[in-house]
């Protein structure tokens, strides 16, 4: 029997990030993949979905070169070209792990891992122990009853990147970041997209004024969207879907040659030994402490199967905390308040912290400074005016508690915010830190500017 100090279960960007710090703290390491190294960021979720973006927003450059004083004629798209530029960028980054593993000196060991007592792994049939093994089998698309995906007609995030065809038609239910990227791409290709969300707005978790913003984005752009609505049924007998909507006018019925199901996500925690080993699981994640350990020492869990929220950047940070604290080092326990969200639509989304209406709830008093990019030199010159920074102030103490954006690149703009809020930046040194002019970023300084009443450029 194989032993190694530690062994991964699962190679996306919690797993493989784990196992490489590991590494670097001395531990022999293995990590065990089912599939293919990255896990679905790298092959079926972030990396491939932002080429298929970046495609379309080359394209639609292409289709408004005239506002840029340039001119293209008959621009046109290769719907299959562009699926294989995606596959091609996520097979090069999974070849990029295949290196960091050989690297670090990290086995990798092909097949599906199940969790034994005794803190053993077996995968397909041979057993490896290990003093200590982490879980980060990650999640997948989530299936409604009244919608199940049979991968031709009703279909999840994963077969949306590898359509053989483009659809002519298509309904995305759900409007989270994956339903809303998916909505952009196709609409950008020319696909005629509906967006069917359950709550009252679109990416429901953001500050309402963000949610409101991309709907008038997207409604502009041709998408078509029904909020406080539900898909009842789908009835793929024919030969497209017919998907029956509850609004609130009453029953409508949506015709479309596929639907896309993008209504969050299912943990991977079935058939991994969870049961024979005894770990706790609630609501379908399983249970740790600030340092990912599970009830049963020796076994720990990170990523998309632990109650934080299902992000790449949060499935990395929580395995370094994981190991370090393994390896002995003081960590500090994650801040789930400070975690950034970004959506790669166009106008993208940015947020991190607290939204205006969470902090009215918890009672405090605010100060709110917002500046829209339409007031933005650089957002002007660039043809991209649509969207705003929106600031977040206590009004006492000057904390930075939240800070909102919508627009052209705010993804890349996010960190300032959340270096800010860890370093417990005040409003007033934001303010009076210099910001350059002409940028994007330099709405960051203007919306703080607003909250203090000192806006200049409004």
């Amino acid at each position: 029997m194989s032993k190694y100090d530690i062994i991964v279960l699962g190679s996306g960007p919690g797993g493989y990030v784990t196992a490489i710090r590991a590494s670097q703290l001395g531990f022999k390491t293995a990590i065990v993949e089912k599939e293919s190294l990255g896990g679905v960021c790298l092959n079926w979720g972030c990396i491939p979905t932002k080429a298929l973006l970046k495609s379309a927003q080359v394209f639609e450059y292409l289709k408004h070169a005239e506002d840029y004083g340039l001119n293209v004629s008959d621009a046109s798209h290769d719907f299959d070209a562009v699926v294989k530029r995606s596959r091609g960028v996520a097979d090069g980054m999974s070849k990029g792990v295949q290196f960091l593993m050989k690297k670090n000196k990290i086995d990798v060991i092909e097949g599906f891992g199940k969790l034994k007592t005794g803190k053993k792994v077996d995968v397909d049939g041979k057993e490896y122990s290990a003093d200590h093994i982490i879980i980060a089998t990650g999640a997948r698309s989530r299936e409604l009853p009244s919608l199940p995906q049979d991968g031709k007609k009703v279909i999840g995030y994963r077969k949306a990147m590898t359509l053989e065809e483009q659809p002519k038609k298509l309904i995305v239910v759900g409007s989270g970041a994956i339903g809303v990227e998916f909505a952009y791409f196709y609409n950008s290709m020319g696909t005629d997209v509906t967006i069917v969300e359950y709550l009252p707005n679109v990416v429901p978790v953001e500050d309402e004024d963000v949610s409101k913003q991309l709907e008038r984005s997207f409604k502009k752009s041709g998408i078509k969207i029904m909020t406080s609505s539900e898909v009842t049924h789908v009835d793929t007998s024919g030969k497209g879907v017919k998907a029956t909507v509850k609004t609130k006018k009453g029953e409508e019925i949506l015709e479309a040659d596929i639907v896309l199901s993008a209504v969050g996500i299912k943990s991977n925690i079935e058939n991994i030994g969870l049961e024979d080993v005894g770990i706790a699981v609630d609501r379908d994640k399983i249970l740790v402490n600030d340092y990912y350990q599970t009830n049963i020492p020796g076994y720990y869990a990170i990523g998309d199967v632990t109650p934080g929220q299902a992000l790449a950047h949060v499935a990395s940070a929580e395995g370094i905390l994981c190991v370090e604290k393994i390896a002995g080092q003081h960590v500090e326990a994650l801040d789930y308040g400070n975690v950034p969200g970004c959506t790669y639509c166009s106008p993208e989304i940015a947020s991190v912290g607290l939204t205006e209406k969470q902090a009215k709830d918890q009672g405090i008093e605010i100060k709110v400074g917002k500046f829209p990019f339409s007031a933005s030199g650089k957002a002007s010159a660039s043809g991209a005016k649509d969207g705003f920074v929106k600031v977040i102030f206590d009004a006492k103490y000057g904390e930075w508690l939240g800070c909102h954006m919508i627009g052209a690149g705010v993804t890349d703009m996010i960190a300032e915010a959340v270096l800010g809020r860890k370093l417990e930046t005040t409003g007033h040194e934001v303010l009076k830190a210099i910001h350059p002019h002409p940028t994007m970023s330099e709405a960051v300084m203007e919306a703080v500017a607003d909250a203090y009443g000192e806006v200049i450029h409004l």
